[in-house]
């Protein structure tokens, strides 16, 4: 499968930021630059633990973001990431937002929610 990548707008309490993530449907949390997450007032609330793909353990801050896509808006945790993350859309946020990867049309699509 090919490179997705989707343009949304990250909200928080004070501003907003437009960016285009990558959309990663093997990483849970949402990864955007602390840069751009503190010039929209975001802040982090806590630290957790990562493992890379080469085994290491990282770092990173987290906190509560909006995000917006296509209309559709959700509220996550985001990981406040460091210039060399890359900033990537992850699952717990595309399920939020009600969205799943078409393999086909390798496009974000509408998918139903599951009331169980």
């Amino acid at each position: 499968m090919g490179i997705i990548r989707a343009s949304v707008t990250i909200w928080s309490e004070s501003a907003h930021s437009e960016v285009e993530l990558i959309v990663d449907t093997g990483s849970i949390l949402t990864w955007v630059r602390s840069e751009r997450l503190e010039a929209i007032g975001s802040k982090p609330r806590r630290e957790k633990e990562f493992r890379t793909i080469e085994g290491k353990i990282i770092r990173r801050k987290t906190g509560p973001a909006t995000i917006r896509y296509d209309g559709i808006e959700a509220d996550v945790e985001v990981v406040f990431g460091e210039e060399t993350d890359a900033e990537v859309l992850g699952v717990t946020a595309l399920e939020s937002l009600g969205l799943q990867v078409d393999p086909v049309t390798l496009k974000l699509s509408q998918s139903s929610l599951l009331a169980l």
